[in-house]
């Protein structure tokens, strides 16, 4: 079977203490980039060698290199740069993300997380899987006034580079034999909340228009994309220490969502914020959609027949044949981590593998 598969993942992996512990050093200079590689490259091999022990057909790299699963990618992107975060703010917790900003051209000069990628394939067997945050996110925080209107005072022209840059990422990926991306967009779950809407009027976008826009950027950054890449898109509605930003369903946003042309999305759907499954009425015929029904924000292990009904009530909505099961986010999409132990995250992740194969058989 191609990706993606019926037990999936989102991709981020809890950091082991002894990689949290060398990061620290090598940011106080207590050790060099190479001895930190070396902490960063044992701790991916054994999260490799534990994905395949339970089961998982999707392999990823745990996000391990990163501190946050956004900025680390386009923060080496030509033109943008990262700073403080306005609002709105993730609850529960003083410390927040920072957002990019741009201040120059967009574009893609120099291969990004290439070797990263490398490594992963180099050490599983099975399929290795990447992640990226995807061109909306280089505008869905800051909007417009996040960007400089000195370099781009037609956004036309900035959407135009940062797809173009996108291509050029995703290229260099797949020359270095990635065959399963991910891009990891918050946006369209963003929208579907009044306060983000608010708070993009504010920075002088139109919130209804922007699902389009949005769309259309990742529909232009895959024009090119290598024969037998698969590319799917994630969306969830914040995942910072456990806290989420947003709230609200589908239906507002799932038309042009579903437009993006990628094989498959990854969507929430663990909490009552995600709303119901009636908006994947509007999945074109062909593509799949990977349920989020495991939550990666605490420990509680979900009860078999409770996924087991959510994935028939989904089915009436998708064909079963089109449908997977994947955690509602990743378990550390930031170096922070959620509130649940390392123990409790593969219990999650092997109840997925469990659950599918009893689904799907």
């Amino acid at each position: 079977m191609k990706p993606p598969f019926r037990a999936d993942q989102v991709g981020s992996l809890l950091r082991p203490a002894v990689l949290a512990q060398a990061r620290a050093k090598f940011k106080k200079n207590e050790i060099s980039s190479g001895e930190l590689k070396a902490a960063e490259d044992k701790c991916i091999l054994e999260a490799v060698q534990k994905q395949e022990s339970v089961g998982l057909e999707s392999i990823t790299d745990g996000e391990f290199r990163r501190d946050w699963w956004h900025l680390d990618f386009m923060s080496q992107l030509d033109g943008v740069t990262a700073v403080a975060n306005p609002g709105p703010k993730f609850g529960g917790t003083e410390e927040q993300p920072p957002i990019p900003s741009v201040t120059g051209k967009v574009g893609c000069s120099r291969p990004i997380m290439v070797n990263d990628f490398s490594y992963l394939k180099k050490v599983t067997k099975k399929t290795a899987k990447f992640t990226i945050p995807s061109p909306a996110m280089l505008h869905l925080r800051g909007g417009r006034g996040s960007i400089s209107k000195e370099v781009y005072p037609d956004l036309d022209a900035f959407w135009a580079d940062t797809s173009a840059a996108w291509a050029t990422a995703i290229r260099h990926l797949a020359d270095a034999g990635c065959t399963y991306l991910q891009l990891d967009d918050v946006s369209f779950s963003y929208l579907c909340d009044p306060k983000i809407q608010d708070t993009c009027r504010k920075n002088g976008d139109d919130p209804a228009r922007l699902p389009r826009t949005y769309a259309n950027a990742v529909t232009n950054a895959l024009k090119n994309r290598p024969a037998g890449m698969t590319v799917t898109m994630h969306t969830c509605r914040g995942n910072f220490k456990s806290s989420w930003v947003a709230s609200g369903g589908y239906e507002s946003v799932a038309e042009a969502m579903f437009s993006s042309d990628v094989d498959a999305f990854f969507m929430e759907f663990d909490s009552e914020r995600a709303g119901g499954f009636e908006p994947l009425r509007h999945l074109p015929k062909g593509k799949k959609v990977v349920l989020g029904l495991v939550t990666s924000k605490s420990p509680a292990l979900e009860e078999k027949d409770f996924i087991k009904k959510r994935i028939e009530e989904a089915s009436k909505y998708v064909p079963l044949e089109n449908l997977c099961l994947s955690p509602q986010c990743g378990f550390s999409s930031t170096h922070h981590g959620n509130s649940l132990t390392v123990d409790e995250q593969w219990r999650k992740l092997e109840r997925i593998v469990e659950v599918s194969r009893e689904v799907w058989r």
